[in-house]
């Protein structure tokens, strides 16, 4: 089976923060091989807006899963890690999402790829954009740099 290249989204706003996103990342293989991170932004909560400011970053990685089978993996990664179940937006120890899966569209039950609701979130764009700026979103035919031109950036600062 051949590699896919996909790019995670992490999130974490309880606890440690820094060490949550390390603890991800090291959590990954084998099912993906990571090959760069953006850098780490402090952001605004989104959704339910009375909790802790964000750490967010991305991930460019590789994978041989298919995509429900690596979402089953991610999820399971959540929670060796600590993820409990909660409110939707709402705290949480770590997130992580599926942005996009080389250019591939779908849409099941379980998982919808490019994640849906990318392309509104200056917190996964602003760091999307630190790695594929060019990347180009396949359904609204726009790039990464067009989506985050199309955002307020504003709360998305660079952390550390």
């Amino acid at each position: 089976m051949s590699k896919s290249t996909v790019y995670l989204a992490l999130g974490t706003n309880l606890g440690d923060r820094p060490g949550n996103l390390q603890n991800a990342i090291a959590g990954l293989p084998p099912v993906v091989t990571v090959l760069e991170s953006s850098p780490v932004y402090k952001t605004l909560p989104w959704g339910v807006t009375d909790q802790p400011a964000f750490l967010n970053m991305v991930i460019k990685a590789e994978t041989h899963s298919e995509p429900l089978e690596l979402l089953k993996q991610l999820k399971l990664l959540e929670t060796r890690l600590g993820r409990l179940p909660s409110i939707r937006y709402g705290p949480r120890l770590i997130d992580i999402d599926l942005l996009f899966y080389d250019d591939l569209i779908l849409n099941t039950a379980e998982l919808t790829i490019p994640h849906p609701n990318l392309h509104e979130r200056a917190f996964v764009l602003v760091p999307l954009s630190d790695l594929a700026p060019e990347f180009i979103h396949p359904v609204t035919g726009k790039t990464v740099r067009q989506l985050l031109a199309e955002v307020s950036a504003t709360g998305v600062k660079r952390y550390g």
